[in-house]
């Protein structure tokens, strides 16, 4: 096949780091356990099948999966086609015509008939280029990586389908969790209104001590309203990631409970992430297509040669077709240098060059920022137990409190602004702890999409054509 010029590609080296970040501080029922494998299905170290059935919905209905596995067959029957230009092309043609040439053109001007010809022919031709400076293989090579980028497109579309149903699910469940609190504070506030107004009918508080409580009421309706409304919009959204309309049924409903706090994450070595994350997949493979494009554009300024050859039949009779004196033949070869483009191959081949220093960087731009999400993230996860160990303490305090105010109040031993101080701290200090587990769950299934969640694990059976069994073998 002769040589292949322009780079051999390199696959670049992982960053030689020991750890992502500063070692997190303890985290009170929850570990992350270093070097160990994330599972292809990470969303079950939540414990909630609701969450899972609600995912493979969404895998069996997702257009966007759809779409980006029609981008990956699409790329590969382009491989395939490409493919054959390394064989030999075989073609069979025939033809068949008649003719009426005017006998001036052989010589008798003043002829006034016509000469009738008819002419068939029929032949076998068979030409073949020879990839002597590897301009072909290195288009081949090209579009291999093209192949390489689409299908971490998909990996990529799986795992952000997944991760957005799980943090969509967190949401919901955070938001009816808030809900119940809104509702269960309007309830006290009514009662404590009703108290308000006993003891104005009685001239034991002001009249503007019963408005100000009635004000606090609404407030509490209209955020209820507020939350509702966002829990709406929330359904909405993993109705339409589910792949259905907003209107279908969507039986799954998440509340905290539904959602366990996964005990322990695994925790890859960074030296993994380059391996796991898809979007750095996706970068290298096109930084490995703009590699073979250097590969393309050199080749370009070296000779091309084909060789051809042809047998046949041509005859003037189509009975006489196919005879032994009507046959013909041909055989040759072309051969074609570039001489003189003025400039056109030589800065096409800059501009290949360019293009893989765009590409490098754009992969080192891709890795620093993978590495910063992680780290990212797994502050974000030790600052949600510390958060977390405060609103618990903040909400107990907050009880009593309130409590010890409604004693106090229905005693007619405490100003209302007290008790409404105490409502408020009780409702604040409420939804932050329920913001705080959310936050917990949330960044949990962050920390696991942040490690690139565990695709590579899937069996070849519910991947594409095996590829990832292929990744597998490869690690």
């Amino acid at each position: 096949m002769g040589c292949m010029v322009g780079p051999d590609f390199q696959r670049p080296a992982a960053p030689n780091v020991q750890n992502f970040a500063d070692q997190p501080a303890e985290m009170p029922n929850q570990r992350l356990a270093a070097g160990q494998d994330i599972p292809a299905e990470w969303w079950t170290l939540f414990r909630s099948e609701k969450l899972k059935r609600l995912i493979e919905k969404a895998f069996a209905r997702s257009p966007d999966l759809e779409s980006a596995q029609a981008a990956l067959t699409q790329a590969k029957e382009s491989l395939f086609a490409q493919e054959g230009s390394l064989m030999p092309a075989l073609d069979i043609s025939g033809m068949g015509k008649r003719l009426s040439l005017n006998s001036g053109m052989f010589g008798d001007p003043n002829g006034n008939g016509g000469i009738m010809m008819a002419m068939y022919n029929a032949s076998l031709n068979l030409s073949y280029t020879i990839d002597t400076f590897g301009a072909l293989r290195r288009q081949l090579e090209d579009l291999g990586a093209q192949v390489d980028y689409q299908r971490f497109q998909w990996e990529a579309a799986y795992l952000n389908l997944a991760s957005n149903i799980a943090a969509a699910a967190i949401g919901e469940a955070s938001l009816r969790e808030q809900i119940g609190i809104l509702q269960d504070v309007a309830v006290s506030q009514e009662q404590s209104l009703e108290i308000l107004n006993q003891q104005w009918r009685l001239g034991a508080t002001t009249w503007s001590a019963v408005l100000s409580q009635e004000s606090a009421l609404n407030q509490a309706r209209a955020d209820l309203v507020t939350l509702r409304q966002q829990l709406a919009q929330t359904r909405h959204r993993i109705a339409m990631l589910a792949g259905q309309l907003p209107g279908e049924a969507l039986t799954e409903e998440f509340t905290l409970a539904d959602l366990q706090l996964p005990e322990e994450i695994p925790l890859s070595l960074p030296s993994k992430l380059v391996e796991q994350r898809p979007d750095i997949r996706s970068a290298e493979a096109l930084l490995h297509s703009a590699s073979a494009q250097v590969g393309v554009a050199t080749a370009k300024r070296f000779p091309d040669l084909t060789i051809n050859a042809s047998i046949g039949s041509f005859a003037t009779k189509a009975g006489m077709l196919f005879t032994p004196a009507s046959e013909i033949w041909s055989q040759g070869f072309n051969l074609a240098q570039p001489l003189l483009q003025w400039g056109k191959l030589s800065h096409g081949l800059d501009a290949a060059k360019a293009a893989f220093a765009e590409a490098q960087a754009k992969y080192r731009s891709t890795v620093l920022q993978a590495f910063q999400n992680v780290a990212d993230v797994m502050k974000a996860l030790e600052a949600d137990h510390q958060v977390l160990t405060v609103q618990q303490n903040a909400s107990r305090i907050a009880a009593e409190n309130l409590a010890l105010s409604n004693a106090q109040i229905q005693a007619g031993a405490l100003s209302y602004l007290n008790l409404l101080d105490a409502q408020r701290n009780y409702q604040q200090a409420r939804v932050g702890l329920a913001k705080a587990q959310a936050a917990r769950l949330s960044d949990s299934a962050a920390l696991l999409q942040a490690l690139g969640g565990g695709w590579w694990n899937r069996p070849p059976d519910t991947s594409d054509s095996g590829d990832a069994a292929a990744e597998n073998a490869e690690r």
